[in-house]
């Protein structure tokens, strides 16, 4: 891997873009993630990529079982007309929210117990 790539790996992570595999020979694509929340607890991958692909390309989709959250990845250059087709329209009864999503943050670790000085 040459310093460019690794730099540009480096950006696309900080910026929660992701290439997509070649979609034309030698050609790589930027995908972005969208958070979907409000879904409707028991709602498929299925269904979430068929809701999406009528206003651009779906790359993955992702939902967290019992949550009512779902990532999909998009094609960069669809993200802002995808999130404003989908934002806010019904899904299995529920106004759904769309937007870009946040990278994950750092959480600190949880410990059982407190420190305690002297003991």
């Amino acid at each position: 891997m040459q310093n460019e790539d690794i730099l540009c790996s480096e950006w696309a992570v900080r910026r929660n873009v992701h290439w997509a595999g070649p979609q034309k020979e030698g050609v790589e694509v930027a995908t972005k993630s969208l958070y979907v929340g409000n879904l409707p607890y028991n709602t498929t991958e299925d269904e979430l990529r068929s809701f999406f692909e009528p206003h651009g390309v779906v790359e993955q989709i992702r939902v967290i079982q019992s949550k009512g959250f779902g990532f999909v990845d998009v094609l960069e250059e669809d993200m802002e007309a995808i999130i404003e087709a989908t934002n806010g329209q019904e899904l299995g009864g529920r106004a759904i929210t769309v937007n870009e999503a946040r990278p994950r943050e750092e959480r600190p670790a949880r410990g059982g117990g407190r420190e305690r000085d002297g003991w």
